[in-house]
């Protein structure tokens, strides 16, 4: 599901460059993909999950789940919502006049308008545009060493230089891989939040959620466009700065967006079908293929008891 006020910057090889193809990079990915940015991850540094020898409390998997299907289940979802899984290692990030450029070890440089850092082991490659506060010193062993100030972002993920994100390292969010997911999530609302205040949109009406319904639950009053027009007109300042036109043209885009996050029951249930049919993909044929015989089997033994 793409906003439509999302328009990509042609001036950039990528609207979003996330460094990192973990729980926090794909799952920022998802997020600014889904409403429209061009996005590409790239993956191919140290990945902390994958020192994991088999993980049990990320919700969703009762008996757990192996890494290498879980990292298989995330990137497939990553490039799905239409992110560009690059495996390229990234060396350095520096900026120009205009935005980032991210040099790799193997390709050709990308520019992008934004970087999310999302690599927990190593952020060297944001030397580059370290001002002197962004790395900090300690000592080990009677030796001086230098790391990345985890406080450097704050808890959304901004930092002090315009259009730099930091998802990991920071703070303590990559303790366990769920907590990495969120916060990935959480950094690609603020990215989103600061896009959309790029082109137009004031605080008030700025942060995204992207959440699906039924249109079931699109009743009344709210059916109505005229609702949303008056919902949107409350929430921004009678003083706001654009005009009217532009004004008028954000407001029934936002509002196109959110009738779009209304679905029937039948386009549910093709999704439904769908994700099903999707997971089946990561699983082992022989195990599908045994299940199904299960499933054949109690069938023919409830229609022979009937």
């Amino acid at each position: 599901m793409s906003d439509t006020d999302t328009v990509s910057d042609s001036a950039f090889d990528y609207d979003v460059v996330i460094v990192g193809g973990g729980p926090a990079g794909c799952s920022a990915g998802v997020f600014t993909a889904r409403y429209g940015l061009e996005t590409a991850i790239f993956d191919r540094g140290r990945s902390s999950i994958q020192r994991c020898g088999y993980l049990e409390n990320y919700l969703g998997f009762p008996a757990g789940i192996d890494i290498e299907t879980f990292y298989e289940l995330i990137h497939d979802h990553a490039e799905e919502v239409g992110c560009e899984v690059v495996p390229e290692l990234v060396e350095a990030v520096s900026s120009d006049e205009r935005g980032f450029v991210v040099e790799t070890q193997d390709g050709d440089p990308v520019t992008t308008e934004r970087v999310v850092a999302a690599a927990r082991y190593d952020a060297e490659f944001l030397r580059p545009l370290d001002e002197g506060t962004m790395f900090e010193t300690y000592d080990h062993d009677g030796e001086t060493h230098e790391r990345f100030d985890r406080e450097y972002p704050d808890e959304g993920g901004s930092t002090p230089i315009a259009g730099l994100y930091v998802a990991a390292p920071a703070h303590d969010a990559e303790a366990q891989a769920i907590m990495s997911a969120g916060h990935g999530a959480r950094v690609a609302r603020t990215v989103l939040a600061d896009v959309r205040r790029s082109r137009g949109f004031p605080d008030e009406v700025a942060a995204h959620w992207d959440w699906i319904r039924s249109d079931r639950d699109l009743t009344d009053e709210w059916a109505d466009r005229e609702t949303w027009r008056e919902w949107f007109d409350g929430r921004v300042p009678a003083d706001h700065a654009l005009n009217e036109e532009h004004f008028v043209e954000l407001r029934e885009r936002e509002i196109d967006r959110r009738f779009e996050t209304y679905l029937s029951d039948e386009a549910i249930e093709q999704r439904i079908e769908r994700g099903h049919r999707r997971l089946l993909d990561h699983l082992d044929d022989d195990l599908v293929l045994e299940k199904a015989r299960e499933i054949k089997t109690e069938r023919e033994g409830t229609k022979t008891n009937g």
